[in-house]
């Protein structure tokens, strides 16, 4: 699929527009698709997209706010006419290889009146590819706006649908105001919200993301940290079991990630990374419980103190199962991070973590420590939350989930 993508101005121009353009471009490169952006001030900022500049196209090109002083005051100028022309001719050559288009704000925004004609008269005579309307704001519902608007062409076409076009906004409050303007019903307007970009905002580095992609971490239903060595005090035994009994509890993809290698100075300690190895085949746990120290295949992988602080990001809760501890840093950790605490129950994690910390004797069941934890979990409104946002409103999954099956719907399914 060939997506133009239309806007008075693209990325690295900062706006919350040009972020949406910015990451919807990036996941259709990555999935494949061939992008296009036409836009009056931008960059070709990632590989592969092919940015075409268009000046009259930016809503503060001098030329276009000219116009626009006369427009805001009623009058149609003299040159308004020739700069539609020119503008579709411009969007005719640079999108007639698109197979659809996106067009961003001007369908109801006045910032640029001789590109909303401009568009309109393609859409109109039916000429080049199928049209997506995003919505981001709409002038004639705006008090602020309103002196700017009147009678007639062309600020009419900013509050009437236009035949043949689909529409997108990026709320359901933001379809009912559009649904009130055009006086359409409201299932007639997709719904597409924007999202997050979790690598980014938890600042993961290639070695980070790395992990995240090879594990499928942000496909899990919950990820437990445990930061330690593999030592056999630290009872990672005890976190499979738990992360075992969570599984069975819940039904949830559970993930574990132990972060050391084995301990340095006992020698024990490689054997005891293969009866752990051995504990996680019995249990099935294979694809659910991960060390980082043998995440890479031609060498051990060390993670430092900056890819720890990462994960403590990325996790959803603390698992430390320790026997012994003379403080147990981790706790502290957790809770600078916002995560919730799952320990064994030590002098020192009562010290330091108080009642804000779920802490289990040493001869508690895993299934009893699997029910607490999950029920503990399930009314955690910010893990719950957060689960949420992952599933729902990562910019991957809105592209992958929403956007492609609705330009594949204006391709082959013409209004």
């Amino acid at each position: 699929m060939h997506v133009g993508m239309v806007h008075y101005a693209a990325p690295p121009v900062v706006g919350g527009v040009e972020l949406t353009i910015y990451h919807h471009a990036r996941v259709l490169l990555a999935e494949g698709h061939r992008v296009t952006v036409v836009a009056g001030r931008g960059e070709a900022v990632l590989p592969g997209l092919t940015f075409r500049q268009e000046p009259m196209v930016d809503s503060r090109h001098e030329h276009v706010l000219a116009l626009q002083r006369e427009l805001s005051v009623g009058r149609i100028p003299a040159a308004f006419e020739s700069t539609v022309e020119a503008l579709r001719l411009a969007l005719q050559r640079h999108l007639e290889a698109c197979d659809v288009v996106i067009g961003h704000n001007f369908f109801t925004l006045h910032k640029n009146l001789a590109l909303t004609v401009a568009v309109n008269r393609l859409v109109t005579a039916g000429e080049g590819p199928p049209w997506v309307a995003w919505h981001h704001d709409f002038a004639w519902l705006r008090p602020q706006y309103r002196p700017e608007l009147h009678p007639g062409e062309p600020w009419d076409l900013l509050r009437r649908p236009w035949p043949g076009v689909r529409h997108v906004t990026v709320s359901a409050a933001q379809r009912d105001d559009l649904a009130r303007l055009y006086g359409l019903s409201p299932d007639h307007i997709a719904v597409v919200p924007p999202g997050v970009e979790p690598l980014a905002f938890f600042r993961c580095d290639g070695v980070i993301a790395h992990l995240i992609s090879q594990w499928r971490l942000f496909e899990a239903d919950c990820i437990f940290l445990l930061p330690a060595r593999i030592t056999r005090r630290k009872r990672i035994e005890l976190g499979l079991r738990w992360l075992d009994a969570v599984r069975r509890a819940s039904g949830w993809d559970a993930r574990l990630i132990v972060t050391g290698p084995p301990g340095p100075h006992n020698p024990a300690n490689a054997a005891y990374l293969e009866e752990l190895l051995a504990l996680r085949h019995s249990l099935n746990l294979e694809n659910a419980a991960h060390f980082a120290y043998l995440a890479t295949p031609d060498r051990p992988l060390l993670l430092q103190d900056e890819h720890v602080a990462a994960l403590y990001q990325v996790a959803d809760a603390l698992l430390f199962p320790s026997r012994q501890e003379g403080f147990g840093i981790p706790v502290l950790e957790a809770g600078l991070g916002r995560l919730p605490v799952f320990a064994a129950d030590l002098p020192p994690f009562r010290e330091s973590g108080g009642e804000h910390v779920t802490l289990f004797p040493p001869e508690a069941p895993p299934d009893e420590v699997g029910h607490t934890i999950v029920h503990t979990l399930q009314h955690d409104r910010a893990f719950q939350f957060r689960r949420r946002i992952l599933r729902h409103f990562t910019w991957s999954t809105i592209v992958r989930m929403r956007l492609l099956p609705l330009l594949g719907e204006a391709i082959t399914t013409p209004l």
